[in-house]
């Protein structure tokens, strides 16, 4: 299997009040919404090629995400035009897949460099931009999102070169992507519509939660057996077989996550969202700590949410070498993701980064969030 290692960034415009480019919040426009990509995406791919020292026409592949703005040209266009990018270049944009796209996008990234033996790097933008989204209606489902979203943007480059490993701080090992839109509740659990006086929002229904847990436990029936230790596969197949000759009286046992992985970066959509996949996974307040502490500080980034959080380990120098963390995202449609890294260095080594978004306030957290 060809390995994949990862260097990333993250972009220095990573949280403010929404419209943070426009004098008049009424006025949602496209050029202020087309800054705001700028600002995030051009932030966050200039630290990591520096970090990297890759000259961007090494670039074979490049992946751009953003949930909820889709300009034209696109937002993988403006990186091709803003770092001159070579002709053949392999870009993609994904949009609308909500926020679990970024870690969609690398899972795209990963197979792209799996099954192509002359891609050497591929370069993934994860952004998101709520410009253009603010709901000005009084649908109290849709007013969530005003609350809660902000923009994020994360970068990071991709490679099968072993030369380039002493330069990559992880490498990854697994990646899922399960969709489980067929069921209808799932496919509306959050859906942009029009609300009854015509106003444009995200509508955040009372089946989000149901959605995250039902298929949250759909996905890692799929994953457990790629991740977990004999011990915990022979418990979890025993409960699967209690449950199923109980006819579904008696739920099967979730399996204890936390001997796989000794980091979790888990969706970071909101209080009840944080805490109902706490519960379905069994995870301790200590393990949910980076998610909490997350949506305390930048809210939901969307899409880059998860890097986030991967940042906030870096900043705490959690991390060892050897170490495999968990990156748990969901997206609209209804869409569970998964990525497994394995770190290549302990974060005590070298010198602090400058473009965590955490240094300037790391020593303040953890906070009491409730």
């Amino acid at each position: 299997m060809r390995r994949i290692y990862l260097k990333s960034g993250l972009g220095d415009e990573t949280y403010g009040p929404p419209f943070m480019f426009q004098a008049n919040y009424e006025e949602a426009r496209l050029e202020s919404a087309v800054q705001e990509a700028r600002e995030g995406a051009f932030s966050a791919v200039d630290s990591l090629l520096a970090k990297t020292a890759v000259d961007p026409r090494a670039i074979d592949v490049l992946i751009v995400t953003c949930g909820s703005f889709s300009p034209t040209p696109s937002l993988s266009s403006l990186i091709v035009n803003r770092y001159k990018l070579r002709p053949d270049v392999k870009a993609y944009n994904l949009s609308g897949m909500g926020c679990s796209s970024g870690v969609l996008s690398i899972d795209l990234a990963a197979k792209i460099l799996r099954h192509s033996g002359d891609v050497r790097y591929a370069l993934v933008v994860i952004s998101e931009s709520i410009g253009l989204n603010w709901y000005f209606g009084d649908n109290r489902s849709m007013l969530v999102t005003n609350c809660i979203f902000r923009v994020g943007c994360a970068a990071a480059l991709l490679t099968n070169e072993g030369a380039r490993r002493p330069a990559a701080k992880f490498e990854i090992v697994h990646s899922l992507r399960t969709h489980h839109g067929a069921d209808d509740r799932a496919y509306r659990a959050a859906i942009q519509e029009e609300d009854d006086k015509g106003n444009t929002g995200f509508a955040l229904t009372k089946d989000l939660i149901r959605a995250a847990a039902t298929n949250l436990r759909e996905h890692i029936k799929i994953l457990a057996p790629r991740v977990l230790p004999p011990s915990q596969l022979i418990s979890y197949a025993w409960s699967a077989l209690v449950s199923a000759l109980s006819r579904g009286d008696v739920k099967p046992a979730v399996p204890d996550f936390t001997t796989s992985f000794e980091h979790i970066c888990i969706h970071t959509g909101g209080k009840a969202v944080i805490e109902q996949v706490g519960r379905v996974l069994g995870l301790s307040d200590e393990a949910t700590e980076p998610a909490r502490m997350s949506l305390h500080r930048f809210g939901n980034t969307s899409s880059s949410l998860v890097f986030y959080e991967l940042a906030y380990f870096e900043a705490k120098r959690r991390i060892e070498k050897g170490d495999r963390v968990w990156m748990l995202a969901f997206g609209t449609g209804f869409k569970v993701g998964s990525l497994v890294w394995k770190s290549l260095r302990s974060s005590r080594e070298g010198e602090e980064e400058e473009d965590n978004p955490w240094n300037d306030c790391i020593l303040r957290y953890p906070v009491s969030a409730g």
